[in-house]
């Protein structure tokens, strides 16, 4: 029991900033303008599944939107769902409200989530899940109502650094946005505001290692805590920000036959893969495909955004949205810049 209270406080530390403070643990209220399970009176969506490289079945649904004349092509955005979420978690949203403005949208589950394949459930796998983004601009591509040249792509929360590393070697998205991003890469390494020490990320390691042989012998997985089950007087802010999502009516959603249940439950004796992703290394090769990166000025994740805006090449935009924290990106239709979204893809992608 010790040995897994140490472990939980040290994954704690990959993701909270050392300057956190005990949370309040009054009854989540459901915040103004959170429509996560939005439902477009406009365009409908569809399950549709594909395969990517590896052969493993990606499932996603597509939206098409309306008045676009029979037998031309429009263009389309592949959207990646937070890390450790499902399709239905903030990237359905997205793919409505963008399918609304004249796109062809495509909101994917990664690889081990959700309705997608693999197993074990809630493996983490960096290139297998950039992999995906890049399965979704082959499944666009081959599809009659879109213009192949004019392919962007969207990642919300984790998402952000999947598309940026599938943008880096696959041309072919020509306009890349991202939402509240996180590296996950530099949040295993170092956690928020270098929060995690050398010898932490260690210890980490060493716990994962452990625990895969002990699962490579039959032993039971051990699913972690992205987002915690209950709340304490201890639960830090940015805990209870998750929890307010994925934990209560607002968000919470567990796909039917998913063994592991809870969304952003990752598998722990995988997490650690996360350290050898370094998504925004070379991300100046992008260029000159354009690049925006959104936040929120109160976002505890908002140093990511900074990090990639700082690093990638011309042209780029870092956008702030104004009261607005990590968590209220994924849901609050009147703080999310959808405008600013659908201009820059309408600039990204038109037409030569």
């Amino acid at each position: 029991m010790k040995r897994t209270t140490l472990l939980l406080a040290l994954l704690a530390s990959l993701y909270l900033p050392t300057s956190a403070m005990a949370a309040d643990i009054a009854a989540p209220v459901q915040p103004p303008g959170a429509d996560n399970f939005y439902r477009s009176p406009t365009v409908k969506g569809e399950r549709v599944t594909f395969q990517n490289q590896y052969q493993m079945e990606v499932v996603g649904t597509l939206y098409r939107p309306q008045g676009v004349p029979g037998g031309s092509r429009a263009p389309a955005v592949v959207v990646g769902h937070p890390m450790g979420a499902v399709k239905e978690q903030s990237s359905q949203l997205y793919a409505q409200k963008l399918a609304e403005q004249g796109f062809v949208t495509l909101a994917i589950d990664l690889f081990f989530w959700g309705e997608s394949a693999g197993a074990p459930r809630h493996l983490v796998a960096p290139e297998i899940y950039s992999d995906d983004i890049s399965a979704a601009v082959d499944f666009l591509s081959t599809q009659p109502f879109v213009d192949p040249n004019r392919i962007g792509g969207l990642g919300i929360c984790g998402s952000g650094s999947f598309v940026v590393s599938a943008a880096k070697i696959d041309p072919r998205i020509k306009a890349i946005a991202t939402v509240s991003m996180y590296d996950m890469g530099a949040a295993a390494r170092q956690g928020l505001n270098n929060g995690q020490s050398l010898d932490q990320r260690k210890t980490v390691i060493q716990f994962a290692t452990d625990q895969r042989l002990a699962e490579f012998k039959g032993g039971a997985p051990v699913f972690v805590p992205g987002t915690v089950n209950n709340l304490d007087a201890d639960t830090p802010p940015n805990q209870r920000e998750f929890f307010d999502f994925y934990r209560t009516p607002r968000g919470a959603y567990t796909p039917e036959g998913d063994k592991a249940e809870l969304t952003t439950q990752p598998l722990f004796s995988s997490l650690v893969k996360f350290m050898n992703f370094y998504p925004f290394n070379d991300i100046e090769t992008i260029s000159p495909r354009p690049m925006l990166f959104i936040s929120g000025e109160a976002a505890h994740s908002r140093e990511f955004s900074e990090d990639a805006y700082r690093r990638a090449g011309q042209p780029k935009e870092l956008y702030w949205v104004k009261d607005a924290g990590h968590v209220d990106l994924y849901d609050r239709t009147h703080l999310i810049p959808f405008d600013k979204l659908t201009s820059f893809f309408q600039r990204g992608l038109a037409a030569k």
